[in-house]
């Protein structure tokens, strides 16, 4: 049997305006069943989920991993979408509660297996530990805040400057949604029309891309190349809009510094991705790869100019680099918050717990 695929993928990211959920889209609300797992910090929480679809996988099911903004490594929700199936992290900073309790939702609680009595003797510590979490991240985003203040600035160069071709944007983008969507018309009834989530994260490792396990290599890609404010992100949303309004299912990708920016759409129903090449997924075009460069509607304002914009860059990278550095402090607390429960967990139960719910998994495969 061929073992199953993987996609990932990020339902939240640290961003300009704090932490940014799109949890609520990891799976709807109408999936066959939801398990959401709480506990706290070091109690396994992601590893009971990494085994589960481990052996879902290996017998052929295909998997979405959701990776955790904290740690790329860590998952916060897996999706089994054959099964229309979920796991899912609900606790802080995403907190996910029962909607439809026992018809759908079910809880596990892995802080039932934990010594209770040596987790309160750490009490001050962990105190301690999650006070300091909370204030380096609230140094994050203040940073955060600031890197897209300045990115901003470096965007408005071409508009402020009337440097950009705003008609020539205009047709272009009309071309494209004739070129993709000429004589294509979904006519079925699907009441989910857009699915939004983070292709990158802003992480402690800096910025995580998963886009090159989210398009397939029977997709034919658009790829939209040119600098910040060269109207890539308009672009790209034109062509959202466009799909939604022919009634195609669209998988919407967000900035992770600004989520009101999409930087990629993918339209699984036409084989079509939509794709914003930047830092860190720049993209090489191949095969039948469209490669569509925005800065042929640019022109250079001049050198005084020029300097402005590099100014705005250099301001934006080094506000975004210790930003950056914040949370992978943050990331080094949280290990040590963690190592207060680790040795207090019983994870001989939890691993039994996990093949109980495999096995429930299994029976609603069945």
């Amino acid at each position: 049997m061929p073992r199953g695929k993987i996609r990932k993928m990020f339902p939240g990211s640290n961003s300009a305006y704090g932490f940014y959920s799109f949890y609520d889209q990891i799976i709807e609300d109408s999936a066959a069943r939801i398990f959401v797992i709480k506990g706290g910090p070091g109690v396994g929480k992601s590893t009971f989920m990494q085994n589960i679809a481990r052996e879902l996988i290996k017998r052929g099911r295909d998997a979405e991993y959701h990776c955790c903004s904290a740690d790329s490594k860590s998952l916060d929700g897996i999706v089994f979408p054959e099964l229309q199936i979920a796991c899912i992290d609900g606790t802080r900073p995403h907190v996910v509660d029962p909607k439809n309790p026992g018809a759908v939702d079910e809880i596990i609680n892995l802080g039932e297996f934990w010594d209770e009595a040596e987790v309160i003797a750490r009490r001050e510590s962990i105190l301690r530990s999650n006070r300091e979490i909370a204030r380096l991240y609230r140094r994050a985003y203040r940073y955060l805040a600031a890197a897209k203040l300045f990115l901003d600035e470096v965007e408005d160069y071409y508009r402020e400057n009337r440097c950009l071709d705003v008609a020539g944007l205009d047709r272009l983008a009309l071309q494209l949604i004739n070129e993709i969507f000429e004589g294509k018309v979904n006519r079925g009834d699907a009441e989910r029309r857009e699915r939004h989530l983070f292709a990158t994260a802003i992480t402690p490792d800096g910025p995580v891309s998963f886009l090159d396990t989210l398009v397939g290599p029977d997709y034919r890609r658009y790829i939209i190349s040119g600098d910040d404010g060269t109207g890539k992100n308009e672009l790209i949303a034109r062509i959202r809009d466009a799909a939604v309004m022919r009634s195609f299912f669209v998988e919407v990708y967000h900035c992770a510094l600004d989520p009101v920016k999409i930087d990629h759409v993918i339209i699984p129903q036409l084989k079509v991705a939509v794709l914003n090449s930047v830092t860190p997924h720049i993209l090489e075009p191949a095969g039948n790869d469209r490669l569509i460069e925005t800065d042929a509607f640019v022109k250079n304002p001049g050198r005084r100019l020029q300097k402005e914009r590099d100014l705005a860059r250099e301001l934006y990278q080094q506000t975004f680099d210790a930003a950056v550095e914040f949370i992978a402090r943050a990331r080094e607390v949280h290990r040590e918050l963690e190592s207060y429960y680790i040795p207090n967990m019983r994870f001989g139960e939890i691993n039994r717990l996990a093949q109980s719910v495999l096995e429930k998994i299994l029976s609603y495969a069945r």
